[in-house]
């Protein structure tokens, strides 16, 4: 996946979060099981693409490959120190 694709599957995921949270706000009502579920995974799916860009940028600056960074897996990605 090139950097564009990231980008635009990022913006795709925003997107939607966004819709989410601002359905909440407008319509006063709290976030139902099933839409709860769905924020968590568009969360860590912008975790996981996030990651994924600066794999590939962190290889480009260094002369490697940035196409033979893959997508690491949730649990390693959502335990990262910030």
């Amino acid at each position: 996946m090139k950097d564009e694709e990231v980008l635009g599957r990022i913006e795709e995921l925003v997107s939607e979060e966004l819709r989410l949270r601002e359905g909440q706000r407008e319509g006063g009502h709290p976030l139902d099981r099933t839409e709860k579920a769905r924020l968590q995974q568009l969360e860590e799916q912008l975790d996981q693409c996030w990651d994924l860009l600066r794999q590939r940028r962190a290889r480009e600056e260094f002369g490697q490959n940035p196409d033979e960074v893959t997508t690491r897996p949730t649990d390693t990605v959502e335990n990262y120190w910030q």
